[in-house]
């Protein structure tokens, strides 16, 4: 049997990357022992790989009022909102580790009411959802919902940016088709 293509976009060899791209995809294959799939099909548009990773870092790996794993948790929701199976695979993994739950990623998958969150988890929750599901109808009462549990305005923001990017994301996935690497799928179980 043989390997499915990890996109229907030509994915270039890391050898043939350029420079900045293939050190940062080795420096991850170090800590990972494997290269996540999004970095090879993004990477067939070196420059928009770049802005993407540049924007997804300072989103994800910034300074914020919401935790790694909250932050990964508004990942997994709208992703499963968006059926984007490589970011729900991929994140749910990371997902797993950062929380140390083996049950909430696959919760927040599939159904995100269910899911065994506190109550300001599912107030950004909610809104995380709202933004990806119909982002027109969100008004500042549900800034002063977010407030009343503890969020300041940059919270909302990175709240509302995390979603708007992983929009993106999921689009590209779609887009290309992605895989998600098989070893995503055992992670933090």
């Amino acid at each position: 049997m043989t390997e499915p293509a990890i996109s229907t976009f030509p994915v270039p060899e890391i050898a043939d990357m350029p420079d900045d791209l293939r050190q940062r995809i080795e420096l991850i294959q170090s800590k990972t022992g494997f290269v996540p799939n999004v970095f090879l099909a993004l990477a067939h548009r070196p420059d928009e790989m770049r802005a993407f990773m540049a924007y997804h870092d300072a989103l994800m790996e910034g300074p914020s009022g919401l935790s790694k794993a909250e932050r990964e948790m508004i990942v997994v929701a709208t992703s499963g909102a968006n059926n984007c199976l490589y970011c729900v695979v991929a994140h749910g993994a990371i997902l797993r580790i950062r929380a140390k739950d083996p049950l909430l990623a696959d919760q927040l998958a599939v159904d995100p009411s269910k899911a065994d969150l506190t109550d300001r988890q599912r107030a950004m929750i909610d809104f995380a959802l709202k933004m990806c599901r119909e982002p027109w109808s969100a008004s500042s009462s549900d800034h002063d919902e977010l407030r009343a549990h503890g969020f300041s305005d940059d919270d909302i923001w990175d709240i509302g940016a995390i979603t708007g990017l992983f929009a993106l994301s999921n689009r590209m996935a779609h887009l290309t088709s992605m895989r998600p690497n098989n070893e995503f799928f055992t992670m933090g179980r």
